[in-house]
């Protein structure tokens, strides 16, 4: 029996490396569609999908931190599709947002806009979505600490007086964004700030970085460093690696300023000889009973679609041949059928196999939106690329 299952196995990995770009996008669209479909037909008014454990979808508030990424999902699907029915579906799961800016919001706002109505301003260039944006981007600029020279996460608490989280460099997309569309340097100057203040302070010698800097908002003086959602303080917790190579690419992208296409290298560089043979990382890359311990699918994904931008930015040529094969490897991996959910299944999320916190024993092993949504992103990326 095990011999037929690793030769099945096998056969499988075959067919996942031989398989047209083409008919990979077609085949996992033709997923995305039918499952983003089923789940905006048993979606409330008011919820956004948040995850699916034990044969139960879990719904999340509006105001969650991962409530933009459904909308996004959507966006992608029409990007690659043209699908109508994608498209009005996107619109309502997009407007369910509307109210994001009056409410108790942190700096993840950038998530949630950026991926629902900054996609559907790119999708649409309907001027419709444009105040939202606007709004969303000057209520982030409003977390900026002059005198520290970033962007504060979370609220202040006995934890952590000022914390800010690698995460946050995701959320300065919406940032430069907006200073773009709307003429206001002021918010390229905040989102060019907490880059390089976490450039410097977020970093460990080798590229890897710290999850939680503590910041005293007087002076900037890092009171700690921690590891909130990895396996110590001292590990790399690999979503965390992911948004900083992420983050960086994005705002060499954005800026053109040299800096940051160094660190986006220095931390691919850093994650290429790290990364499994498939090329999905371990939930964290010095958690200690590799290769026993879980995958993280959502760091995988993004990744991916980092990957795929940093091999059009960089300017040496091998390092964009190996961001680029690496790239491929997880996106196939992703679309073989230990990831990728059958229509109907998975609580019509489209990826399995993601990690939320560990230490917070808070969404193990099971899909999740921001997994489904750079996953398709790197899927769409990859088909700009010039051959």
């Amino acid at each position: 029996m095990r011999k037929i299952f690793l030769a099945t196995a096998a056969l499988l990995a075959l067919v996942s490396c031989t398989e047209k770009f083409d008919d990979l996008t077609a085949r996992v669209m033709d997923v995305a569609r039918q499952q983003c479909i089923l789940m905006d037909e048993r979606l409330a008014d008011n919820v956004m999908p948040k995850t699916f454990k034990d044969g139960i979808n879990e719904d999340s508030p509006l105001k969650w931190w991962c409530s933009g990424f459904f909308p996004g999902t959507l966006w992608e699907v029409y990007q690659a599709t043209g699908d109508e029915e994608i498209l009005a579906i996107a619109a309502k799961q997009t407007l369910k947002l509307s109210g994001i800016c009056h409410e108790d919001t942190h700096h993840d706002i950038g998530f949630q806009v950026n991926s629902s109505f900054g996609n559907a301003y790119r999708a649409t260039g309907d001027p419709c979505w444009l105040p939202v944006i606007d709004s969303a981007a000057t209520k982030l600029a409003g977390r900026f600490i002059p005198a520290a020279g970033i962007i504060q996460s979370w609220k202040s608490s006995k934890k952590w007086d000022c914390p800010v989280i690698i995460d946050n460099m995701m959320n300065l997309e919406l940032l430069e964004y907006a200073s773009k569309l709307f003429d206001k340097p002021q918010l390229d100057a905040i989102a060019c700030s907490h880059a390089d203040v976490t450039m410097k302070n977020h970093f460990r010698d080798d590229y890897t970085t710290w999850h939680v800097l503590a910041y005293d908002r007087s002076n900037g003086d890092v009171i700690k460093k921690q590891t909130h959602q990895g396996y110590s303080d001292d590990s790399a917790w690999s979503r965390g690696q992911a948004w900083a190579l992420y983050g960086y690419t994005m705002m060499y992208r954005e800026t053109g300023h040299e800096r940051y296409l160094a660190q986006a290298e220095n931390v691919a560089d850093m994650l290429l000889p790290r990364l499994p043979g498939d090329g999905i990382p371990y939930w964290d890359f010095d958690a200690p009973k590799i290769p026993k311990e879980l995958r993280d699918a959502s760091a995988g994904a993004i990744m991916a679609s980092a990957f795929v931008e940093l091999s059009t930015l960089t300017k040496d040529k091998a390092k964009s041949k190996a961001y680029r094969k690496m790239a491929l490897r997880q996106i196939r991996t992703l679309s073989g059928k230990e990831y990728l959910a059958a229509p109907g299944e998975n609580g019509c999320f489209i990826l399995k196999h993601s990690v939320g916190s560990i230490p917070g024993n808070s969404e193990v092993d099971v899909p999740l939106s921001y997994a489904d949504y750079y996953y398709l992103e790197a899927i769409n990326r990859f088909n700009t690329l010039e051959d």
